[in-house]
């Protein structure tokens, strides 16, 4: 009687010991799936932040995404674009959250600063806003959704070419990106039998353009081209319009981060007739995208959604497409899902190029309209699937 009580006993702690094992295998299985979102909430580059942040949270909202039962979860971290600071929340991120991803990445310097952490952990790492040519080649688990400063440039001097426009000063940031705006427009540029007369230069920090405006306007040039990173636009245009250039018969062409849409409707008149070349535009005219800018507005009391904006949506969609693919495994099993994704983005068809692993998209040719009172990119020309110049040999 007694032997048989305590066999009884013991049969129900063996039982209950397994369950509770059980019950914690059970729940590793169902922890969520974490993706580390590091952006620039604060500093200059905040309008990139404000915007990547609200797109991802809009995807996440409409979507709902679980994966074999476990929720997807973002973690979003400010680096205030710091490069120091963002390595050091990767770092974080990767070793106390295990991470299956990592995204964001307002500027070159902050990607750049974090690719070598991608790689010794094999976490995929997808920048959604930092458009220096090289980055991907920073990290082989390097994927982007946002896009290259060769495959806007490129595409300006083209139209410039084509519309007659033979002298030229150019006036970018000082950094990644502006360096490869100068070099790509001017080659193509001069390739074209045109001539830039200066190449001028502004500090990414705290930039007073007014100096470098009085250059242009003594050389004289038939356009003015113009690389700034988001949210450098409006104060640009301001000066521009103070220096007396739009009245100088210089004409002014950028990329599109210059008529930046989150910034547009500030910059006033002077705006109006600048062309731009770049892969998104809020007045971009397709259901897909109609849907988004209307959703997007109304869950951030009327805010345009901008190009960042557009680069977080499609970056969040190709990680938790991929996720979807792999069954929730990280590593290189979702690096493989990631490349080679093919969908229609709000900006319009996108490929992640499975060689390179970054973007292919239109890119368009815009002028700034008033539309329905409002000031609008509105596209009037397009070239079809560019590939980033910057890798094709």
């Amino acid at each position: 009687m007694h032997y048989r009580s305590l066999s009884h006993h013991l049969c129900a702690v063996t039982l209950t010991l397994g369950l509770g094992l059980s019950g914690l295998a059970v729940a590793a299985d169902t922890d969520p799936l974490k993706i580390g979102l590091i952006l620039p909430m604060t500093g200059q580059q905040s309008s990139t932040g404000r915007q990547i942040d609200a797109a991802v949270k809009l995807y996440m909202a409409q979507n709902h995404p679980t994966i074999n039962g476990r929720k997807v979860e973002v973690i979003v971290k400010d680096d205030a674009g710091t490069p120091d600071t963002t390595r050091r929340l990767a770092q974080e991120l990767v070793v106390n959250d295990k991470v299956v991803a990592l995204a964001g990445f307002g500027i070159t310097p902050s990607a750049m600063a974090t690719a070598p952490i991608a790689t010794q952990s094999k976490t995929p790492m997808v920048v959604m806003a930092a458009a220096t040519s090289a980055i991907t080649e920073a990290s082989p688990f390097v994927i982007r959704t946002s896009f290259t400063l060769p495959q806007v440039s490129v595409s300006i001097a083209e139209w410039a070419a084509k519309n007659n426009i033979k002298k030229v000063v150019t006036l970018v940031s000082d950094y990644g990106p502006g360096t490869d705006a100068e070099k790509y427009f001017a080659n193509r540029i001069v390739l074209n039998g045109g001539q830039v007369i200066d190449k001028l230069r502004t500090p990414l920090r705290a930039p007073d353009f007014a100096p470098v405006l009085q250059k242009v306007r003594d050389a004289a040039p038939e356009a003015l081209f113009v690389f700034l990173p988001s949210g450098q636009g409006a104060l640009f245009m301001k000066q521009f319009a103070e220096r007396g250039l739009d009245k100088a018969g210089i004409r002014l062409i950028a990329t599109g981060d210059v008529t930046d849409d989150d910034q547009l409707n500030d910059m006033g008149d002077v705006a109006l007739g600048v062309v731009t070349s770049h892969h998104y535009s809020a007045n971009h005219k397709s259901p897909a995208n109609q849907k988004f800018v209307e959703a997007f507005k109304k869950a951030n009391n009327g805010m345009r959604p901008n190009f960042m904006g557009v680069g977080g949506y499609d970056g969040i969609r190709v990680i938790v497409e991929g996720l979807k693919a792999s069954k929730g495994q990280g590593g290189e099993a979702l690096l493989a899902a990631m490349k080679g994704q093919l969908f229609e983005s709000p900006r319009g068809p996108v490929l992640i190029d499975g060689q390179t692993r970054d973007i292919v998209q239109d890119i368009y040719i815009r002028k700034v309209e008033k539309v329905g009172g409002e000031l609008h990119n509105v596209e009037f020309d397009v070239q079809k699937a560019v590939k980033d110049p910057g890798k094709t040999k």
